[in-house]
């Protein structure tokens, strides 16, 4: 059985205490500095042409949620759990071969251990294994063609962005994205969605998700770069997308990918 988003979103939304994510803004300050002087922050250089891509590699997620509290604070996301422009998924496979899917607030606080979870108690657990998302920037995006208002629109490096000045909040767009990536911001009526932190990356910067990740399972940079990190991983990896059958030709890479992952 395999849940929707929407499905598991309401899930966690009734489990939260109001619908309001209980952490504070000088925490997720700290969750950007601390990993900070680890890394460097700096792609090759500053953006060009339309090879820029996002990997991310499944093997290495530890679900820790880092990198939602991370995009809340950069990029000010509502607090509320069903509000994310990432968000990261657990899949609990059994040795039958049923897929549970869950995503508690986002994956924003983590996850509770597999045999600690009531919903798994009594299951024959085969494996679990945490996918994050976030808006693939499609090389064919639907959620462009079906804006009547051209709010939608991509750059000349290929990243889908939204003029909030221009967005009526008609939703087609909402209605349109495949992976589920788009949501309505309660705050201003229009819509919202990740922008692989274009403010950062147009200055040379790494995306905020990116930035804090502890394992480095979210990788960004030019294809077109050889020694770049992206460039060797999709080299010399098995890469795989979600839903390709779709023809959105999307430019967010997962290694590890399973069957089973919508």
């Amino acid at each position: 059985m395999l849940i929707s988003r929407r499905d598991f979103i309401k899930g966690g939304v009734a489990g939260a205490v109001g619908g309001v994510v209980l952490y504070n803004t000088s925490h997720l300050m700290r969750t950007l500095a601390e990993t900070r002087s680890a890394q460097s922050l700096k792609v090759a250089s500053p953006i060009k042409g339309r090879s820029l891509r996002f990997v991310v590699d499944i093997n290495k997620c530890i679900g820790c949620g880092k990198c939602v509290k991370a995009c809340k604070l950069e990029n000010d996301v509502p607090l509320e759990p069903e509000f994310n422009r990432t968000w990261v998924e657990r899949y609990t496979i059994t040795r039958s071969g049923e897929t549970l899917v869950d995503s508690p607030n986002g994956g924003i606080d983590g996850f509770t251990a597999d045999y600690m979870n009531e919903k798994y108690k009594g299951l024959d657990i085969r494996k679990s294994f945490f996918v994050p998302k976030l808006c693939n920037q499609c090389e064919k995006p639907p959620c462009v063609s079906v804006c009547p208002v051209a709010a939608t629109y991509a750059t000349e490096e290929g990243v889908i962005l939204v003029d909030r000045n221009a967005c009526i909040g008609c939703r087609y767009c909402v209605q349109a994205c495949p992976y589920g990536a788009r949501f309505l911001d309660p705050r201003y009526k229009v819509v919202d969605k990740c922008t692989w932190c274009y403010h950062r990356i147009t200055k040379g910067l790494l995306p905020a998700c990116v930035e804090v990740c502890p394992v480095g399972a979210r990788m960004f940079g030019d294809i077109e770069d050889p020694n770049s990190k992206v460039s060797q991983v999709i080299r010399e990896r098995a890469v795989a997308v979600l839903k390709p059958e779709l023809g959105t030709e999307p430019m967010v890479y997962y290694v590890g990918l399973e069957k089973g992952v919508r």
